[in-house]
């Protein structure tokens, strides 16, 4: 017995000098290294820059300029599916501008940067990544953007927009905040106007497996209103779609889209669909202007998660979004020495 032991003792030390040796080793080979960030922004060819979580995507921006719009597609939790789509799964032609993720509106100035086929239409166009516009840490990752918002026909600049969108894990990829910050600001001289309707600021197409209609999915808000029925443009604080996404036992998840106290109306309206979308409205019954004195500043979040929320995990987060830091969209420049 004392052999037995003697010998497992002998074998624990050579295993904890090989690990202690092989430490030193690596630290002699580059004493200089750092530690990988957990959650980084990573830019990608075509305009991408995909948002990882110890190397796994769990979204992506693309702002190529000649898209209509920046969007964020995928959308993923703990399972490779994404939570979004691209397109309505009944009408990808019409609906085209149903872009998983995106930040839009329908009536700016009279121009029309919802659709895609406007008579009079706009397109939000990608003219800047910021200098220091990528963020990783082991806590969230972010990437600040600057946007014009410009009338198709003659590309006169209707807005000035900087976005800042973070990547913020809570509980790994099975629940994760992403934080959109945006500021608008007119031309030198003039007022630009969003118009009264339900389409617009922020919006999610779910998958069509979500679907109330395709997928047997299901609408909450934070009223405990259920469904299109209930839901459809009436005031919440936030509003949650979930359903399910394979055919595992506990193959579900979804998105709790969440409107701020900060911007211009909270509790506000929520535009959904059972046919898979919700939209958080900014100026269904008043229009909302933005001058040079008066730029408007908002700020939204989208709860992404496993399973089918409950009202009460909802809610906790959204409590959780709005007692976090507001961040500055334009902190002073370091002065060079």
């Amino acid at each position: 017995m004392e052999n037995c032991k003697r010998l497992a003792f002998e074998v624990m030390m050579k295993a904890l000098c090989f690990l202690f040796a092989s430490a030193a080793f690596v630290s002699a080979q580059l004493p200089t290294a750092k530690p990988i960030p957990r959650v980084q922004a990573v830019p990608m060819p075509h305009h991408i820059t995909s948002f990882q979580l110890d190397g796994r995507e769990l979204t992506a921006m693309h702002f190529d300029p000649l898209d209509m719009r920046p969007f964020c597609h995928p959308i993923r939790a703990s399972r490779d599916v994404s939570l979004t789509r691209m397109g309505h799964p009944h009408d990808p032609l019409t609906h085209s501008h149903h872009n998983s993720v995106w930040v839009t509106h329908n009536l700016v100035n009279d121009l029309d940067f919802w659709g895609d086929y406007a008579k009079k239409q706009g397109r939000i166009v990608n003219v800047e990544v910021s200098r220091e516009g990528y963020e990783d840490t082991d806590e969230y990752a972010s990437m600040r953007m600057v946007n014009h918002w410009i009338s198709e026909a003659d590309k006169a600049i209707q807005l000035v927009e900087v976005r800042r969108t973070e990547v913020r894990p809570l509980d790994g990829a099975k629940s994760w905040f992403m934080i959109v910050d945006m500021e608008f600001t007119p031309p030198k001289g003039k007022t630009t106007t969003f118009g009264a309707t339900g389409f617009g600021l922020i919006a999610v197409r779910m998958a069509k497996s979500i679907g109330v209609h395709d997928g047997g999915g299901r609408i909450l808000n934070s009223e405990g209103q259920v469904n299109e029925e209930q839901i459809f443009r009436k005031p919440a604080r936030w509003c949650d779609y979930s359903g399910r996404i394979t055919n595992d036992a506990d193959g579900f998840g979804g998105i709790t889209l969440m409107n701020h106290p900060m911007n211009p109306h909270n509790p506000t309206a929520f535009h959904v669909r059972n046919d898979g979308w919700m939209g958080c409205c900014l100026s269904l019954d008043t229009p909302v202007e933005v001058a040079e004195e008066k730029k408007l500043r908002v700020r939204y979040a989208l709860w992404v998660h496993d399973g089918v929320a409950t009202q009460e995990q909802s809610e906790a987060h959204w409590k959780r979004f709005i007692e976090m830091p507001v961040i500055d969209l334009n902190p002073p420049k370091p002065v060079k020495k």
